[in-house]
């Protein structure tokens, strides 16, 4: 896409976004609680995001508390989220390697720095992503950039703003060009949140509408349901089986089976009758059993 069409399409998404959400103003806070907060944000909503850092908040004694609790009691507190465990992982993971790069869990000293020699320090830390990174520089170091989660990422693709490879790649060109320093945090947090509302609910009529609204053409390119089995749900389904439509088949391969002579059952029997007979014992009484004997007839 070319910079103006890009730049022009962004700038109508501010405007259209304006219109269905609220922007969302945020709380002033230690630079790495800025960060922390952003790890709870990268794959949430804003009212989730409050709801985990205060949970955690009360339920630890301080941060260093919650760098040497595990992933799954971690998880447990920010059940809120939608992606507790993996949530846990980056926030353990950044509080680990702030920790062993300061000692100490204090990082308002990289605000006397410039922002370029902070970004550098922060790129450095462990479990930092580009959308903690963005959001600290914005909210907590007063530059212009502007964080954008997998969700933002799947509407701008939508939208025809970012492509695949852009996507992949997890930057969208020309984008604090289009959007002044001044509406930096207004966007992002209105961009987050139509992210957020997109994977919730992909197929919301709602959530297209407002897509629809800012680009027409969007329509094709709008994820497809898919089947039980895999199928798109927009095709048209398979005729279901004839009732016992296996029986003809069945009684058509019986007829070709060539036929099997009948057997012999007299025959059989008057062998096994024969063989009895053959095995009948001899009696060892004579008595009992006597043999008549013929006469011979004398000649007339």
């Amino acid at each position: 896409m070319s910079t103006p069409n890009r730049a022009s399409k962004i700038t109508k998404m501010h405007k259209v976004l304006k219109k269905h959400y609220k922007p969302y103003v945020v709380a002033d806070r230690p630079l790495l609680e800025h960060l922390l907060y952003a790890c709870c944000l990268q794959a949430a909503t804003h009212e989730a995001a409050d709801e985990a850092f205060a949970k955690l908040q009360q339920a630890y004694y301080d941060w260093n508390e919650v760098r040497v609790t595990t992933i799954s009691e971690l998880a447990e507190v920010m059940n809120c989220l939608p992606q507790p465990a993996e949530t846990a992982s980056r926030l353990k993971r950044t509080l680990q390697s702030v920790f062993e790069a300061y000692y100490s869990f204090d990082l308002d000293g990289l605000k006397k720095d410039n922002i370029g020699k902070a970004v550098k320090q922060l790129e450095r830390l462990n479990g930092i992503t580009d959308f903690t990174l963005a959001f600290v520089v914005q909210n907590g170091l007063g530059g212009h950039a502007i964080a954008v989660s997998d969700g933002a990422f799947e509407v701008l693709r939508v939208l025809g703003i970012v492509s695949d490879d852009e996507v992949a790649k997890r930057r969208v060109p020309g984008l604090e060009r289009a959007i002044p320093k001044s509406k930096g945090a207004e966007f992002g947090a209105l961009l987050h949140q139509a992210g957020a509302d997109y994977v919730a609910a992909p197929f919301s009529s709602r959530v297209r509408a407002v897509l629809l609204e800012i680009a027409p053409d969007a329509k094709q390119r709008f994820p497809k349901r898919v089947g039980k089995k895999g199928t798109d749900e927009t095709a048209p389904a398979a005729a279901p089986p004839e009732k016992d439509a296996d029986k003809p088949r069945e009684d058509a391969d019986k007829k070709d089976e060539p036929k099997k002579p009948p057997r012999k059952k007299a025959a059989s029997k008057l062998e096994s009758g024969k063989n009895k007979k053959k095995q009948l014992p001899e009696t060892s009484n004579p008595k009992k059993s006597p043999t008549k004997k013929l006469s011979k007839r004398k000649p007339r």
